[in-house]
């Protein structure tokens, strides 16, 4: 199915989409369809031994296909864009070889941008300095960085969540190695490198039906036994404040364990985080070009679904540089603006 000449990049298939507006019940066949494998871009899910917080599908539901870029790390070790955009370029580049239309799917925007369309690394980490402000962040809080950063890059806060510590931490990483803003510095890099043809895929779904099914996904790791992991991953000494810790549901649960809340309480919490993240997810791919929107109906079948999407992708495929057949852009923001 992948074009032959040279002179167009090599072809790559993502998929994007908020968390439980079914990416992964969707990919699945459509790898089997493509024959492909699936690149995952999920900045959680590349720890090990966190599976049911982190949404991993169970190894018996994946229908054969496999899933590269998951377990990459343990919970405890750092891990990056960098490094996460060098693994999957790897994957990419062996799945071309084989012959192969390489399939990313996933929730995080930040990795598929550098994929696709490239990544200022900016400089090393400062060890010393960024220990000063984790601690700093333990002590009073992630919000008291925040603060510091919204005074330094005031553009570049209004785009992260006041706790989301890694990014808020290299925001004033590099303010203070370089002293420029972090986001004056990525609108220079602009993000312009196309090293693929690519083909990006948005699904959506109408608002209230994907508020019942993240209701529903707050429910179902609870079933499958989030507390347990959850408690299983503090007993290994994972502390609670490491930063695979802090993701949904491990969060909220946590909070629990350690007497911070009832269980009726993180379950509330846990189900209005991941509405809150779903939105920041929307917010941050409706900003972001060349995006296909496809709206998923609420009784339609997943085969109805794939088979669109199979479509799409045969007529990407037959001409990569021409987008035209595309017209259904404008429903993201509609969908987003409700």
């Amino acid at each position: 199915m992948m074009t032959e000449d040279v002179r167009i990049p090599k072809p790559l298939i993502v998929v994007v989409g908020p968390t439980a507006v079914g990416k992964s019940h969707i990919a699945i066949p459509l790898a089997q369809a493509l024959r492909t494998e699936i690149l995952t871009a999920d900045s959680r899910q590349v720890y090990r031994g966190m599976d049911i917080g982190m949404d991993k599908p169970p190894v018996e539901a994946r229908g054969g296909v496999p899933h590269r870029l998951i377990d990459v790390v343990e919970p405890d070790q750092p891990f990056n864009v960098g490094e996460y955009r060098r693994l999957a370029m790897a994957e990419i580049a062996r799945l071309h070889r084989d012959g192969r239309v390489p399939l990313m799917v996933g929730g995080t925007g930040l990795y598929v941008r550098t994929v696709v369309c490239g990544l200022w690394e900016g400089p090393p980490a400062d060890w010393g300095y960024r220990h000063r402000l984790m601690n700093l962040a333990r002590v009073q809080g992630t919000e008291a960085l925040y603060r510091q950063l919204a005074q330094v890059d005031p553009d570049l806060a209004a785009r992260l969540h006041p706790r989301d510590e890694a990014k808020v931490i290299r925001g004033l990483e590099t303010y203070q190695i370089t002293g420029r803003r972090l986001s004056d510095l990525h609108r220079e890099h602009a993000f312009a490198e196309k090293p693929y043809s690519t083909l990006l895929i948005g699904l959506t779904r109408n608002r209230d039906e994907l508020c019942r099914r993240i209701d529903a996904r707050g429910d179902e790791p609870l079933a499958n036994g989030l507390v347990e992991e959850t408690r299983r991953l503090l007993v290994q000494g994972y502390d609670r404040h490491l930063g695979s810790m802090k993701g949904l549901g491990y969060r909220q649960i946590s909070g629990y364990l350690a007497g911070d809340s009832s269980y009726e309480e993180a379950v509330r919490l846990l189900k209005r985080d991941t509405r809150h993240f779903a939105k920041r997810q929307f917010t941050w791919f409706r900003k972001e070009p060349g995006i296909v929107w496809v709206q998923i109906q609420e009784r339609e079948s997943t085969e109805t679904v794939v088979a669109r999407l199979i479509a799409m992708v045969q007529c990407f495929l037959e001409n990569p540089t021409d987008l035209s057949w595309a017209t259904s852009a404008h429903e993201a923001a509609h969908y987003v603006n409700r």
